[in-house]
């Protein structure tokens, strides 16, 4: 089982920047892929972006340009750097570990985001 541990969330002016952190801890599996989801108030959960164990990344349209995600694998660690946030970027920001091979799931508890206009 994989644990996720989520940080970096807090309240920011709008055009501001946050750095949100996601720690996986537990068995590893050593194909998969981590991202960020968010879902805001009266909306449905999406992928923000993903990168894969290669290093291959994905982003919605919303944020490219503006976010950028990376991974630094001796920590089992995935990183989104947030620029020029908008308020409608508020939202819970949930980490996601996906084990490929086994199709398989695993969600961290959420960190709030929230931009002020």
């Amino acid at each position: 089982q994989v644990r996720l541990v989520e940080s970096g969330g807090g309240l920011v002016q709008a055009g501001g920047s946050l750095r949100l952190s996601c720690a996986a801890s537990g068995f590893i599996f050593r194909i998969n892929v981590m991202g960020w989801y968010r879902q805001g108030p009266g909306n449905e959960r999406e992928l923000v972006a993903s990168i894969t164990s290669g290093d291959s990344t994905n982003y919605a349209d919303s944020v490219k340009g503006r976010f950028t995600i990376s991974r630094d694998n001796a920590k089992n660690t995935v990183y989104l750097q947030m620029n020029s946030l908008k308020p409608e970027d508020t939202a819970v920001y949930y980490c996601n570990y996906k084990a490929i091979p086994y199709g398989i799931d695993y969600w961290g508890q959420g960190t709030q985001v929230t931009v002020a206009s």
